[in-house]
């Protein structure tokens, strides 16, 4: 079936490490403006990191959900964050929300703290907000991700978003080796997006592009060697990213996992092929969470 702009979600076409349950996905804007050093988007995206809106969404929009089913999983957004600075004035990813909300559950993945804006609307339909949050350290953020708000504003957005009753799951994503995988690091964003009311953890690794490789190494020097070895050495390629070795992601990740179920929250991990280390009481993208909101 044809659509124009909200899309089955399969990001490998194949479903391989892939756990998420089935959904739809729609981008209202192309590109994103935080970025980030990691970034993996920009690799297959025309000038990613200059962000437009996308034209005639709405448009495209009530197209196509007139051939989804209700109660479908929409994402908003899978490739671009849905609030990027321009939305302040466009409003575009909340006029999408307004299309969607009580219809459909609606998933929210960003890296803004501008989603607390459109916490009314979301707490009067099923949804789930996904917010990313890699590290606490201000300086080591603005230096991975310097154009994304502070770790602090995020940490706020969880919680205002939790006291609305929206369900607000956090992606510590992505763990990078050498910089945010030491204990204090994954401990500290764990403790604190638990007490602001987050309800799922979702984590993973940092996968390399050759793009997104450059730029770390232009900016970490020092590193360089060591990435060269995780990644190219000891690690293996899979969908076109070179993943860091299976036993260090399996170790890293059953970390991650003792620390976020020391605190009583679920967990999963994404697109590592680690589903055993993954809650089987929630789908791991969080949006099952709506079925208990």
């Amino acid at each position: 079936m044809y659509y124009r702009i909200v899309k089955p979600f399969d990001p490998w076409k194949n479903g391989s490490l892939c756990t998420c349950p089935f959904k739809y996905t729609v981008n209202p804007y192309t590109g994103c403006a935080h970025l980030c050093l990691y970034c993996y988007a920009s690799s297959y995206v025309r000038d990613f990191f200059n962000p437009r809106k996308k034209d005639r969404v709405l448009e495209y929009i009530v197209k196509d959900i007139r051939r989804i089913p209700r109660n479908s999983i929409i994402n908003i957004s899978s490739s671009s964050d849905p609030y990027i600075p321009q939305e302040r004035e466009l409003m575009l990813t909340r006029k999408v929300i307004e299309k969607l909300i009580g219809s459909y559950t609606v998933e929210i993945v960003t890296k803004s703290d501008l989603v607390t804006r459109d916490g009314d609307l979301l707490a009067k339909g099923k949804s789930v907000v996904s917010i990313t949050i890699t590290t606490l350290n201000e300086d080591l953020s603005k230096t991975i991700e310097p154009m994304a708000p502070s770790p602090l504003k995020r940490i706020k957005a969880v919680a205002e978003l939790s006291d609305k009753g929206v369900p607000v799951v956090v992606r510590l994503d992505p763990i990078i080796p050498f910089l945010t995988d030491d204990d204090k690091s994954l401990g500290d964003v764990i403790e604190a997006v638990a007490d602001a009311g987050a309800k799922h953890i979702v984590s993973s690794t940092y996968k390399v592009k050759w793009d997104n490789f450059n730029r770390m190494i232009s900016r970490f020097p020092n590193l360089s060697k060591n990435f060269r070895e995780l990644y190219f050495v000891l690690g293996e390629k899979i969908h076109g990213a070179y993943y860091a070795p299976r036993d260090y992601r399996e170790r890293i990740l059953s970390k991650v996992r003792g620390k976020v179920k020391g605190k009583g929250l679920t967990f999963s991990t994404c697109r590592e092929g680690l589903p055993h280390l993954n809650d089987r009481s929630v789908s791991c993208d969080g949006t099952s969470l709506v079925l208990v909101k």
